[in-house]
């Protein structure tokens, strides 16, 4: 079994076609369904199912497919990093991250690293929700991941700051003159919420703290992106909850960001399925020191990955 029969059986499940996957590979198509065939006899059954139009995996296939990504991905990594490692022209850095984190931290990072190291690319990797950052970082996806601290992760984990989760209203509201609130106070308020609000315990965050602080949220819109429910806000329609280097990253000016006492605050961090090294260190060090980069820096007792919200008054551990 070769790393190149994996890097083929993965381009054609990807395709869904060996003709596509021959081209995107370069290969003629003979010479990619010869090496198929080969490791299908090297783990003794067939990987797909060879339909007129596409392919499908068998059972087997299924099994064998995640170890074959890890294993071309992982490669794939390797060769970046040396590259990288080096400042070699043409080296990658594959970075993965939530939606706010891209909007509301990475930009300033991104910026300063282009301007000192000209040399390694980055390539940017977005996912809707944490439960997927995760799963496409353990697949192999990207060198490192920036988002939400994760519970048991088995590779390197690196704490760079916190993030504060805001209340967004218009500069009409009766709030918007104040630093703060109370979550009590906002009981007859509508809500716009967004699909990437995160779950705590098996329930949406909101849900949770309102509960805590005597009632349930009446929710006005549900929306996509977290972004469209700062605008949302902004614009009048109902209460928003966002966090704060990403309301200013979206909106700037246009509206009214509330604190809630006591704070909800979240510890973000870099974490990677392999050690970090060369550029994937640098990153992690200019993440963390950067002071421009719209989180805080680790606090004493900062929040850990089974408390990820500290001081907010709400469900004690965000799973996801």
């Amino acid at each position: 079994m070769s790393l190149r029969q994996m890097e083929y059986f993965v381009a054609v499940v990807e395709e869904s076609s060996f003709t596509r996957a021959a081209e995107r590979l370069h290969v003629t198509q003979p010479a990619l369904s010869h090496q198929i065939k080969a490791l299908e006899r090297t783990v003794g059954g067939d990987l797909l199912e060879r339909l007129p139009r596409g392919v499908l995996l068998t059972p087997m296939g299924r099994a064998f497919l995640p170890h074959a990504e890890r294993s071309v991905r992982s490669a794939a990594q390797a060769r970046r990093a040396a590259r990288a490692a080096a400042g070699a022209e043409g080296g990658e850095l594959h970075i993965a991250t939530v939606h706010s984190v891209a909007v509301g931290v990475l930009p300033e990072v991104f910026a300063h690293w282009r301007r000192t190291r000209p040399g390694v690319g980055l390539v940017l990797h977005e996912y809707a929700t944490t439960d997927a950052l995760e799963d496409q970082v353990e697949r192999g996806i990207a060198d490192l991941a920036v988002g939400p601290l994760p519970v048991g992760w088995a590779g390197p984990v690196v704490p760079v700051g916190e993030e504060e989760i805001v209340l967004v209203v218009p500069f009409d509201d009766p709030l918007a003159g104040r630093s703060s609130v109370g979550l009590h106070e906002l009981a007859d308020r509508l809500w716009v919420r967004c699909a990437m609000e995160p779950v705590v315990e098996g329930r949406p965050f909101l849900d949770g703290v309102c509960e805590a602080a005597g009632f349930v949220p009446r929710t006005v819109l549900w929306t996509e992106h977290t972004s469209t429910a700062v605008r949302m806000a902004a614009a009048g329609v109902g209460v928003s909850m966002a966090p704060a280097h990403l309301v200013r990253g979206a909106v700037g000016e246009d509206c009214a960001v509330l604190g809630v006492d006591p704070p909800w605050l979240r510890a973000l961090g870099v974490f990677s399925r392999v050690a970090l090294t060369g550029a994937a260190a640098a990153f992690t060090q200019l993440l963390g020191t950067l002071p421009t980069a719209g989180i805080r820096p680790p606090r004493p007792g900062e929040p850990s990955p089974e408390r990820p919200y500290a001081d907010c008054g709400g469900p004690p551990s965000m799973v996801r």
